[in-house]
């Protein structure tokens, strides 16, 4: 069976979450072909799916939201982007179709188009006349509906292609996904660190204690930094993946071939963005979170009411973090319910190999 995954460019969370799924998918099914369809890096997805077998297809099905940097929203640039995929899909349509159509035959026609979560993936699957399940806790359409009038015809545009789907699979700290569908709600998706605390201490060369050691992550948009910043923290370090930040002494930077996830077990905490994978990853391990909050991107809320529900938090204003004020020297707060369940993968995958893909 064909199995395309069509998988945001918007950001790194939305591929760490498709490929914690697609990994089960795959361990449970070995007949599968696994295209990724997405304008994500070669590398990224590879660091997240390791050895399993997939083909890379370097297509770019939405815009999402452009961004002038980790924390900040373009609305202008979203729409002269928007306007600009519009014109550029139909070209792509057809070259995809050309190469997808020989390998969907081998299949016997057998075939399922996963989108995460992009709009125009629901004509890819059409064309190719296989059905479509959609992945994630919001639409373009919510987060398009926040940014005003201009908007308008964008949002209506992105819910008519949403209602053309086949199902729903809903991940936690969803917005409004009202698209006449049926839903399968998941708990959390997260990968599993690959290395040991030890082994990841001797290649950072890192000997300074969990409690005082957290992770300095804001995407791949990245954020910049007054170096000044951590000093005021001395007896903390700062892992940082992101090379444009300045050196300190108190910032280790982690080599390129880790993730995020993967040194999340020495640390205590996570300063981060409010992004859907991180929280997921952190609430997983049991790492705290402190959220810097973001403007103009209608998700973050929901996202921070999610993690005071669910875990050890602090929240940050932009001031707050952009003057160092970040209170290391107190605890975090308490969850204010239950722990996340985190066997979403596992429960979508299970779906996924009942109801999507049956066996020839």
């Amino acid at each position: 069976m064909l199995i395309i995954a069509c998988i945001s460019s918007h950001g790194f969370g939305h591929g760490a979450r498709m490929a914690a799924l697609l990994r089960d998918l795959l361990q449970r099914r070995h007949d599968i072909e696994l295209v990724l369809s997405t304008g994500l890096p070669e590398d990224l997805l590879r660091q997240n799916l390791g050895d399993l077998p997939w083909l890379h297809r370097p297509c770019v099905w939405d815009v999402g939201v452009r961004q002038a940097d980790a924390l900040g929203s373009d609305p202008a640039a979203t729409l002269t982007a928007l306007e600009a995929l519009e014109a550029s899909l139909p070209g792509q349509l057809e070259e995809e179709l050309a190469w997808l159509a020989p390998r969907l035959a081998a299949h016997g026609g057998r075939g399922l188009v996963i989108a995460d979560i992009p709009p125009a993936a629901v004509r890819l699957a059409e064309s190719l006349g296989i059905p479509l399940v959609w992945h994630g806790n919001f639409g373009w359409d919510a987060i398009y509906a926040a940014l005003g009038p201009a908007f308008v015809p964008w949002v209506d545009h992105c819910q008519r292609l949403y209602r053309r789907g086949q199902a729903l699979i809903r991940c936690p700290f969803p917005l409004t996904m009202d698209w006449g569908l049926p839903q399968l709600a998941i708990g959390g998706e997260s990968g599993t660190p690959r290395f040991g605390p030890e082994e990841l201490r001797r290649r950072l060369g890192h000997d300074h204690p969990r409690e005082r050691t957290a992770l300095l992550s804001f995407g791949g948009m990245g954020l910049a930094l007054d170096p000044a910043l951590p000093s005021r923290w001395p007896d903390w370090r700062f892992l940082v993946c992101d090379r444009r930040l300045p050196e300190a002494a108190n910032l280790i930077p982690v080599p390129a071939d880790l993730r995020p996830l993967d040194v999340l077990p020495l640390c205590q905490l996570v300063i981060t963005k409010p992004g859907y994978s991180t929280f997921c990853e952190a609430l997983a391990q049991d790492v705290g979170v402190v959220a810097v909050e973001r403007a103009q991107f209608a998700e973050a809320a929901v996202l921070l009411e999610g993690l005071q529900r669910h875990g050890r938090h602090r929240i940050l204003s932009r001031d707050q973090f952009g003057s160092g004020e970040w209170a290391l020297d107190r605890p975090l707060a308490p969850p204010m319910g239950p722990p996340l369940a985190s066997d979403g993968a596992d429960r979508a995958a299970a779906w996924l190999a009942t109801h999507w893909c049956p066996l020839p």
